[in-house]
């Protein structure tokens, strides 16, 4: 069984100001700018991503396309302190968090299994401590790596619980799309597309020393990243 576990909150944000307020429920709320400012959204609810909004877009166009959302200032004070309960679950299961942001981490379990099972268990038992004590959703990827653990996290929010076993790394990436590899940036992506390296396990069949050629140290990386 894996050992790495990462657990990202779903919606973060926007999930704390619908705890904080109730009549937010089923609404699309928009974290962010306010309409007729300049500046972008911090994060919104999936009730707002199906009208095609996402965090980091202007405030100004998430307007034109949710002009009925409920817009919202930040509060970082209270993201914050919902934040340090959170690390207070992940801490009962292991003392070995670290911490990406407010709203994810990556959590060592290899030495909490004689105290809490299996890290599925654990990572379900964490699930249900968050939806339970702070009533907020969380989704959880298990894998041997951080690096696989973090994509499998994100595959099925939201609520999403994914386990990648040990055997099982390349088959489950093979047909992932490269921009899910760390340091897969703009420019990056359009000389691999370039390559006709599209997916994850195109980059993995790709001789490694072409890799270095092109991209130089950052070859290497792609090579290591592509086989988990």
């Amino acid at each position: 069984m894996p050992d790495i576990i990462h657990v990202d909150m779903d919606c973060f944000f926007a999930a704390v100001e619908g705890k904080d307020k109730p009549d937010l429920a089923g609404k699309p709320g928009i974290v962010g700018a306010l309409p007729g400012t300049r500046g972008v959204v911090a994060a919104c609810s999936y009730e707002a991503r199906e009208f095609g909004v996402h965090s980091a877009m202007p405030v100004s166009q998430a307007y034109k396309k949710c002009p009925h959302g409920v817009f919202l200032k930040p509060n970082g004070r209270r993201y914050a302190e919902e934040s340090q309960k959170i690390m207070a679950v992940f801490s009962h299961y292991t003392p070995l968090v670290e911490p990406l942001s407010l709203d994810e981490a990556f959590l060592d379990v290899s030495g909490s299994h004689r105290l809490f099972g299996t890290s599925a268990e654990i990572g379900h038992e964490i699930k249900r401590c968050i939806s339970e004590k702070l009533e907020l959703v969380a989704s959880v990827g298990i894998a041997p790596t951080k690096f696989v653990a973090k994509i499998a996290s994100d595959l099925e929010k939201p609520d999403g619980f994914v386990v990648v076993n040990k055997d099982d790394v390349l088959d489950f990436l093979r047909p992932l799309s490269a921009r899910k590899i760390w340091g897969v940036g703009k420019t990056t992506w359009k000389k691999l597309e370039k390559l006709g390296l599209k997916t994850i396990g195109d980059i993995a069949r790709y001789p490694v020393e072409e890799l270095e050629r092109i991209f130089v140290k950052h070859g290497r990386h792609l090579h290591n990243l592509s086989h988990g």
